[in-house]
This record gives C-alpha cells, sequence and structure tokens, in this order.
C-alpha cells in the first residue's frame, strides 16, 4: 500500500493522531492488514488451542478492534467473548460480526474498568505497543484475569520496539505476578507491506497470590 496506515499508527505521537488514524481505518482496516499477510490471528489461535481449555470463559480481548483476533475463536467454540477498544468505530464492527457477548468502550492501563479476577483468559494482540497502549498495561490485564488465567499477548520485537515493553514483562514475572508458559520465535507479522514488523506472541499464567 502507498499509504500504510500500519506504520502510520505506530508514528502516532499522541492520542488525538491516533484516534483520528483509527477511525478513519475502521472500514477497511481488517482488508488491509490481511492485504499484509497478517499472521498474529492464526498463531493466537493455535496458542489458545494448544493452552487454553475450551469450557473458559468469560475471554476478555482486550484491543479488540473490529474482532479479528476474536472470530477465529468463536468459530472453534470459546466464549464468551468480551471486547474492549478505545474506538467506537472499531467497536462498530466488531459488534456487526457478533461474536461478542458484550463490548465496552475503554483504555488499556493498570486502571482498566473491569473486575478483578473475572476473566478466565485474556488476550491482547497488536495492541500493547508503541503509540499504542503502555506497558503498564499489562498490570490491568493481570488484575482482570483470575488466578491460574491464561494472558496470551504480543509484543512486537523489531529495533522499533521500546524496552520499557520487555522490561515490564520481566519485571510482572520478577514480582511473582505471573508465570511464563510458551513464547514464540519472532516472526514477520506483516510480510507484505510491513517487512520491518516483527512479533513474538507469549502466553503467561496468572499465579493465585
Amino acid at each position: 500500500m502507498s499509504d500504510n496506515k500500519v506504520l502510520s499508527s505506530y508514528k502516532a505521537t499522541s492520542p488525538k493522531d491516533k484516534m483520528a488514524t483509527y477511525d478513519t481505518w475502521a472500514d477497511s482496516y481488517e482488508r488491509d492488514l490481511c492485504a499484509m499477510g497478517y499472521r498474529l490471528p492464526a498463531i493466537t489461535a493455535g496458542a489458545f488451542a494448544r493452552y487454553v481449555a475450551p469450557d473458559t470463559g468469560p475471554i476478555l480481548d482486550a484491543g479488540c478492534g473490529g474482532g479479528i483476533q476474536a472470530e477465529a475463536l468463536a468459530l472453534m467454540g470459546y466464549g464468551p467473548l468480551i471486547g474492549l477498544d478505545l474506538l467506537n468505530g472499531m467497536l462498530e464492527v466488531a459488534r456487526a460480526k457478533g461474536i461478542y457477548s458484550e463490548l465496552h468502550q475503554g483504555a488499556l492501563g493498570p486502571q482498566l474498568d473491569l473486575s478483578d479476577n473475572s476473566m478466565g483468559a485474556v488476550l491482547c494482540i497488536g495492541t500493547i505497543t508503541p503509540n499504542h497502549a503502555p506497558p503498564d498495561s499489562l498490570d490491568g490485564l493481570i488484575r482482570v484475569a483470575r488466578p491460574g488465567a491464561a494472558i496470551v499477548f504480543s509484543l512486537r520485537d523489531d529495533p522499533a520496539q521500546d524496552p520499557a515493553y520487555p522490561d515490564r514483562v520481566e519485571a510482572l514475572t520478577n514480582a511473582g505476578a505471573w508465570r511464563a508458559i510458551w513464547s514464540s520465535d519472532s516472526f514477520g507479522s506483516m510480510p507484505y507491506g510491513a517487512e520491518e514488523v516483527t512479533h513474538r506472541l507469549h502466553v503467561y499464567i496468572k499465579t493465585a497470590r
């Protein structure tokens, strides 16, 4: 794409710029990602099938966008699915799919507006990344997960990654908030349009404290 909105979104330096980018992109967002060979939904579905029991619920899709990450999970029988996203335009796309039992508008962060220990599993894909959601968004995901719940999330793994993100993962691990179960190798997540962007997918388990 000559006008690469993925890379533009990574460069947004203010919430206003970010919201403007995504609000004008919501209707074609998933089409554009798929044209770029977007691999995160398939790898996420594989991780869920391996590490999350089919009867687990509810499942929080944090930063759900239009629901591209959760569609495969819904087809596999996972649910109920609860979506959370900052942008109303994305939530309208997600609502039209009919795969979520609930949709909430709000930002990621430690203040995440959901009850403590309420989620049987959590996924957060393509969202906790520079100029999107801050590193302490991981704290909020842990807080709302039940003890023993899987938290499946992606982090960028290329030179543009801010070290504050992996540092927060390590700090939460050292504090005993969660423990690592599995991490993928680094892979090109959008190889046909954003070749420089790579990710790893991670599965952590919230510890009982």
